[in-house]
């Protein structure tokens, strides 16, 4: 059985910013997007209503990537209830 994972605002962020000039933040991406190709199959990944309202906030056409990759992720009040 898969371990469920909490997924926070920032990993989508890192997943949809563009690539950074700060060396710590292009780290943080490189290892999101990595763990995210490689990884995320290996567990049930839950998000909560905070993380997509965070995720709706700023650019558009950011949010809209953001919550594109949200809607692949349960809900956590959905995941409490299996």
């Amino acid at each position: 059985m898969k371990e469920k994972v909490y997924v926070e605002t920032s990993v989508i962020s890192y997943l949809t910013s563009r690539p950074s000039r700060d060396i710590v933040i292009a780290g943080h991406q490189q290892i999101t997007q990595e763990w995210w190709q490689n990884y995320r199959d290996k567990f049930i990944l839950v998000a909560s209503q905070l993380v997509i309202q965070e995720a709706s906030a700023g650019d558009s056409i950011t949010s809209e990537q953001r919550l594109k990759i949200l809607e692949t992720i349960e809900l956590l009040e959905k995941a409490m209830n299996q």
